[in-house]
């Protein structure tokens, strides 16, 4: 606490310069992920696919898988462009205090007298902070989902469609924000400067509550989950759950075509009772014995302990960002900066410190990475020792035509960016001998539709 307290008497020093250190930072942050965004652009011109792949991928499906790579990265660095030019407006222009002023005096205008206090001003404040940002990257959305994902055919979304998913999550945010937002402010008004310990333990509630009921009540407002029917996959897949112990509720097929063409499996649920989730996708176009590896691929993760190791980095990791909140949430010199000179609301401290601890956060996430690729190496393992190496090892190719997913990477950018392994990486750690090519055609909506033929 000692030590806490002296950095916090460091930097609330007058003048001190935080607009000037947080642009910097947030432009330098820009600068550094866009050097590498070019380094992999480098590795996108290539022309030939890794050696690995040369024998299951290709020419048309490298060179396209190299495309859209290419016209995400250009629009990753525009998107982020975007977003620096937003942030510095928004720090220049003093747009928070402004927005601050605005919905305080909206809540005298036209609130009863018992929600004027902090709590009120700040669940409207968040909510239009929120529609502001979200107006701000609209376009952007409108462009990734519409040209760039329609132009190599993953996008199945409508307008409508797009609007009305906007419309549900806006809904969803006006619904969960107000009370969370009150439990937040509550905690910290209420328990002095330990209150970290106990707004950690309320952030560990909100994650176990939000894992109980995202998928029951929150993602069928968006997706259908149907029964898998019976039959070979259904029957594969619990004798596979029932040799690792793994306590299999229910199986599900989730219509993900109706948004994206992009094939993903999953499982969630708590630790006595867990359900598999399989894209539609998946198995429009991949064989039984392809998914059945997938999933074992998944149940290893469970097997092997990762996600309890990556439920507690993240408890770490979010005690830790309370912890330095403490150190900021009464600082004189960051409040003036922005403009806050007579007023100190809490919710606003917390939006200034995320500003400055966003630089911090790169090297979390970097090793967060490392971590998490480990895991990844180690599934594909489990799965081979399974006796899936061959059927893995195709299912990934499958997934990466179909997705035309990167093939190969710069190990800067990869470092930086991948939670997991590029297919070339995975592939050598599998040991993958090319025993049989998969080949990739293109329907008439520009989508891969792929087929596994044994090599003589």
């Amino acid at each position: 606490m000692d030590f806490l307290q002296r950095l916090a008497r460091f930097l609330d020093r007058p003048l001190f310069p935080w607009k000037k250190l947080i642009i910097g930072f947030n432009v330098g942050q820009y600068l550094f992920e866009s050097f590498l965004t070019l380094r992999q652009y480098r590795v996108l011109q290539q022309t030939k696919p890794p050696k690995v792949l040369s024998k299951e991928i290709t020419q048309d499906v490298f060179d396209k898988s190299q495309s859209y790579g290419r016209a995400k990265a250009i629009y990753s660095l525009v998107d982020g462009l975007w977003s620096q030019i937003c942030d510095i407006a928004f720090i220049q222009f003093d747009v928070l205090p402004k927005l601050w002023s605005w919905t305080g005096d909206l809540l005298l205008k036209w609130a009863p007298a018992r929600f004027t206090g902090e709590i009120s001003h700040s669940i409207l404040f968040v909510i239009s902070f929120i529609l502001v940002n979200q107006a701000l990257s609209l376009p952007s959305r409108i462009y990734h989902t519409f040209v760039l994902e329609e132009k190599f055919g993953f996008n199945k979304q409508t307008p409508r469609l797009f609007f009305t998913d906007m419309i549900k999550t806006n809904l969803l945010t006006f619904v969960l924000a107000p009370p969370l937002l009150a439990g937040f402010l509550k905690i910290i008004q209420k328990t002095g400067d330990r209150f970290f310990f106990y707004l950690w333990a309320f952030a560990a509630a909100v994650q176990l509550f939000m894992m109980t009921v995202y998928p029951t009540v929150i993602l069928p407002l968006f997706n259908k989950l149907s029964p898998l029917e019976d039959g070979e996959l259904k029957t594969k897949v619990n004798e596979l759950a029932n040799s690792l112990n793994f306590p299999l509720s229910e199986l599900f097929v989730i219509d993900g075509s109706k948004r994206s063409a992009h094939s993903n499996a999953y499982f969630y649920g708590l630790p006595w009772k867990k359900h598999i989730v399989i894209y539609d996708t998946l198995l429009e176009k991949s064989e039984t014995e392809e998914i059945v590896a997938v999933l074992g691929h998944e149940l290893g993760h469970w097997k092997l302990g990762h996600l309890t190791s990556l439920m507690s980095i993240s408890q770490v990791h979010i005690f830790y960002i309370f912890t330095l909140f403490s150190v900021f949430i009464n600082n004189n010199s960051l409040y003036s900066a922005y403009g806050f000179h007579k007023e100190h609301p809490i919710i606003i401290g917390f939006i200034l410190f995320s500003g400055a601890l966003s630089p911090m956060d790169t090297v979390v996430k970097y090793l967060m990475n490392v971590v998490t690729r480990k895991f990844e190496f180690q599934a594909d393992a489990f799965a081979k020792q399974l006796g899936y190496a061959s059927e893995l090892s195709r299912s990934l190719l499958k997934l990466h035509i179909q997705n035309l997913s990167t093939m190969d990477a710069d190990w800067l950018y990869a470092s930086y960016h991948f939670s997991h392994p590029h297919l070339s990486e995975r592939l050598k750690a599998i040991g993958w001998t090319g025993e049989t090519e998969v080949t990739a055609n293109l329907d008439k909506e520009g989508v891969a539709k792929t087929t596994g033929r044994d090599e003589l």
